[in-house]
């Protein structure tokens, strides 16, 4: 191999708390190995086999794969002195390599094959055990790939591409003799956020299952914390404005997908991850654990970051969550039964939301003309909710819209127009007239007074768009609910 000539270069004594010895070192036992996590510009995992008095090194960015499926990235680098098999520690920020080192694993490993472009070895560490073939994937000597030769494993499954979320259902405290029974969370109000963190790597997916990744570009940090762990999270998106959540404030970064608008989004209104429940963990579904055991299992993850952190739950103290919740404003609170399993995609009366305030998940079947200064816009929303006979007409919402949220909004409200009303039930004459009717694809969400006697909002006023669900995920019309 090339000898340590390239890493001395790369590195000046007393600039650098990495070893760099004068003289290379003889010829070992070549059984050596060491696997160090490197959070430098980009976190990767530096893998280092010790062969004829150094240590051969490839940085590989997801670190090593589980699956034998999973081909990965293993960037070939300089050799390295064997002192370096023991090195942790801060090489300083604007030194090659800068940032965090710390040993990952380290142990013995025998070879099966070494060549100029492929080497098999078995490892015997704490953490990497079993057999990886690296082996050059391009024409430059720096382009390696490395795979795990043998199965994963015994029990292990592999970390899943995607994860529905688990409902609540709308409803009342549990009554006090069954308290010792729930666990009781703060209700933020955000939007859905599931976190796939896989090798530093963060993806993350809205409730509908659109990857929302690029829209919060201050969250990726947390899976670089999280290293190596690989892990399924769900939680809320929020904004923090004095300090509790803004659905106003997260509405104008719900809709950034552009990298550059994100980042300068992320800089004045960002965005903080609420987890609340862990729903795969290092090669373990956890969907069917009861819910005391998952948060135990997620607070040992310890997450709290600059811009996310863990949900606190009180379980059996039912009451006092929620008058903590109305003092400070928040949305309500949900009661999770401590036995329940995580139940994907299912709405469960394990789980139950209290609000607060009221606050109602709403369809748009049309919209009036405005006057005066909003004479080229709407002047109000014709609201409706799924009913067992179609899109019932449940009034109007005219107020709460800033002048950027208004012209957003008509222009999908243009691109969704049709000729005839979508509401089952009649819309009074006064405010049919002049309307203009639309597809009913946009859900939206209001707060309200209380409900007239003819079954309409009163005093609505709109909090945003939820592009986070569809119309078929809205609660259904109750008339012994309201």
């Amino acid at each position: 191999m090339a000898g340590l000539g390239e890493y001395r270069r790369k590195r000046a004594v007393g600039r650098t708390p990495e070893p760099i010895p004068a003289d290379d070192a003889p010829a070992g036992g070549d059984d050596t190995f060491v696997i160090q996590e490197h959070h430098a510009r980009s976190l990767h995992w530096d893998v280092r086999l010790e062969r004829g008095g150094v240590l051969v090194s490839w940085a590989v960015p997801k670190g090593l794969p589980t699956e034998p499926n999973d081909i990965r990235l293993a960037v070939h680098t300089e050799d390295h002195p064997m002192e370096y098999a023991a090195f942790e520690g801060e090489i300083p920020r604007g030194e090659y390599g800068g940032g965090s080192m710390t040993i990952w694993d380290r142990g013995r490993y025998e070879t099966l094959k070494w060549s100029e472009r492929e080497v098999a070895v078995v490892f015997h560490g704490e953490r990497a055990r079993g057999r990886y073939t690296f082996f050059k994937g391009g024409k430059s000597d720096k382009d390696w790939m490395v795979r795990r030769s043998e199965p994963a494993p015994t029990g292990w499954a592999p970390l899943p591409e995607s994860v529905e979320p688990m409902l609540a259902t709308a409803g009342a405290l549990p009554p006090a003799a069954e308290d010792d029974l729930w666990a009781y969370e703060f209700k933020w109000d955000g939007v859905r956020g599931l976190a796939r963190c896989e090798g530093g790597r963060l993806t993350l997916l809205s409730r509908l299952g659109n990857d929302i990744t690029s829209h919060y570009p201050e969250l990726r940090p947390m899976a670089e914390e999280l290293g190596s762990t690989q892990v399924w999270l769900d939680g809320e998106i929020v904004v923090l404005e004095d300090g509790r959540p803004s659905f106003h404030a997260l509405q104008k970064r719900m809709h950034t997908s552009d990298e550059r608008a994100a980042r300068r989004w992320a800089a004045e209104l960002p965005a903080t991850y609420i987890v609340f429940d862990l729903l795969h963990l290092d090669g373990h579904s956890t969907l069917s654990l009861p819910l005391r055991e998952r948060r135990a299992l997620l607070e040992k993850l310890e997450l709290r970051g600059a811009r996310w952190l863990t949900s606190p739950s009180y379980p059996g103290e039912g009451a006092a969550v929620v008058a903590a919740a109305s003092e400070r404003g928040l949305e309500g609170v949900v009661a999770k039964r401590l036995t329940s399993r995580y139940l994907p995609g299912r709405r469960s009366p394990d789980w139950i939301k209290i609000a607060n305030i009221r606050a109602l998940e709403v369809v748009v079947g049309g919209w009036r003309p405005g006057d005066g200064k909003r004479s080229d816009v709407f002047g109000s929303l014709m609201l409706g909710l799924p009913s067992a006979d179609g899109l019932r007409y449940v009034g109007l919402v005219g107020t709460g819209f800033s002048e950027e949220v208004l012209r957003m909004l008509m222009g999908e409200l243009k691109g969704i127009a049709r000729r005839t009303s979508p509401f089952c039930n009649e819309v009074p004459r006064d405010k049919a007239k002049g309307a203009r009717w639309v597809e009913p694809t946009l859900v939206g969400e209001v707060v309200f007074r209380n409900w007239t006697g003819d079954d309409k909002l009163r005093a609505a006023a709109w909090r945003g768009l939820r592009a986070d669900k569809r119309p078929e995920d809205v609660e259904r019309w109750d008339p012994d609910g309201r």
